[in-house]
């Protein structure tokens, strides 16, 4: 006999906007695993895009704390393999999307000194403030 699993209003909510955002049905992932066995950067990654599916899936929006939706290369592997054809590097570009409009900077602009900033080299603090910075 199968768990029933019931979402929170907040988890219901969670999966709406990242359905939106990716234009994915996500509910549709059968959790087969395909896209984790193709993906070629799974072994940087602190949860697999299956994973990542399936939290998104149960609303948990816990899965926004992971680095797998920033280390996804959209190389589109999972896509083509899925026997779904779902977009996982749109779930993951989603996720980002969310986590950025919560607006929490991680890099302290005050917190650099004067002569780190002129040793650091322009386009690595450019990107990272583009990547995680809200």
């Amino acid at each position: 006999m199968s768990k029933k699993i019931k979402l929170t209003d907040k988890g219901v909510e969670f999966l709406k906007k990242v359905q939106e955002l990716s234009g994915e049905i996500i509910t549709l992932c059968e959790q087969c695993g395909t896209c984790t066995g193709g993906c070629p950067y799974v072994d940087q990654m602190d949860i697999t895009p299956s994973q990542i599916m399936r939290k998104t899936m149960l609303g948990q929006t816990d899965v926004l704390d992971s680095q797998t939706m920033w280390i996804c290369a959209s190389c589109f592997t999972c896509t083509v393999r899925c026997p779904r054809m779902l977009d996982v590097s749109k779930v993951s570009e989603a996720l980002r999307q969310v986590k950025l409009r919560e607006a929490v900077d991680k890099i302290n602009i005050d917190g650099i000194s004067d002569e780190d900033a002129k040793e650091l080299p322009s386009i690595a603090v450019v990107s990272a403030f583009r990547k995680f910075t809200g």
